[in-house]
C-alpha cells in the first residue's frame, strides 16, 4: 500500500476554472484587452499564473510588463473571489477522508501561487491534514520540475516507491515522471483521456473512488 499521495489542486481536487477565468477576464477588461470564454481557460492554465496571463494576453502584448500588470490586477481579485464558483469534485472529499483514515499521508503540489493554494485548501478541506501544501513561489521553479515532489518526500520521509502522484494534466504526468514516482492521471479535470494516456501513466482513472484502488 502507498504511504503518501500527492495531489495536484486545480482540475484534480477542485474545479477552479470558472473563478480563474473570471479573475483573468476582469484583469484583461481593466487593461482594455479582449476577454475569453471560460472554455478557453482549460488550455491556458496548468503552468502557473504568469504563463496563464501570457496565454490570455493578445499576441502583441505578451511581454513582461503586461504580464506583471495582469498579476497586479488578478491577485487581489482572486484572493477575494477565488472561492465564488470553485467546488471540490464530486466524492473527492470523501476519498481524502478515507485515505486519511487509513493512515496514508497526504500532500498538495500546485502551480497556483502559494497564498491562494493555502487559502483554498483551508477553505474546502479544513478537516483534512496535509503534510505539505506547496504552491508557486517567487524564485522557485514550477512543475514539472521535480522540486515540489522532492521537498514533500523529504518532509515526510516517504520513499518514491511508496508515493502516488495524482493529477489531471500533461504537466502533472511530466512532474511524476521527472520525480520518479507513480503517476495517477484523472479524467475529470482539464485535459482529455487521450492526452493523458499519451504519457502512459501508471494509472488512468475516471472517478475519485478509483484512487483508493490505486493506493492498495
Amino acid at each position: 500500500m502507498k504511504q503518501l499521495v500527492i495531489f495536484d489542486l486545480d482540475g484534480t481536487l477542485l474545479n477552479t476554472i470558472a473563478d480563474l477565468a473570471a479573475a483573468t477576464n476582469q484583469a484583461l477588461a481593466r487593461l482594455g484587452y479582449p476577454t475569453h470564454p471560460e472554455s478557453a481557460y482549460l488550455r491556458f492554465v496548468g503552468n502557473g499564473i504568469m504563463k496563464l496571463f501570457e496565454r490570455a494576453l493578445p499576441g502583441g502584448q505578451r511581454n513582461a510588463e503586461q504580464v506583471q500588470r495582469m498579476r497586479d490586477l488578478f491577485v487581489p481579485y482572486y484572493n477575494a473571489h477565488g472561492a465564488d464558483l470553485t467546488r471540490p469534485y464530486d466524492a473527492i472529499t470523501g476519498v481524502l477522508e478515507q485515505l486519511q483514515a487509513r493512515g496514508i499521508k497526504l500532500a498538495v503540489a500546485s502551480n497556483k501561487y502559494q497564498a491562494a493554494t493555502e487559502q483554498l485548501i483551508k477553505h474546502y478541506f479544513p478537516h483534512i491534514h496535509f503534510e505539505a501544501v506547496l504552491g508557486q513561489q517567487d524564485g522557485r521553479p514550477t512543475k514539472p520540475d521535480p522540486l515540489f515532489v522532492e521537498e514533500i518526500l523529504q518532509r515526510t520521509g516517504v520513499a518514491k516507491s511508496d508515493t502516488l502522484y495524482v493529477g489531471d494534466s500533461d504537466v502533472d504526468m511530466q512532474t511524476a515522471r521527472n520525480s520518479g514516482v507513480a503517476a495517477c492521471a484523472v479524467t475529470w479535470g482539464f485535459r482529455t483521456r487521450e492526452e493523458l494516456a499519451a504519457y502512459q501513466p501508471t494509472y488512468l482513472i475516471d472517478t475519485p473512488a478509483d484512487i483508493l484502488t490505486c493506493v492498495d
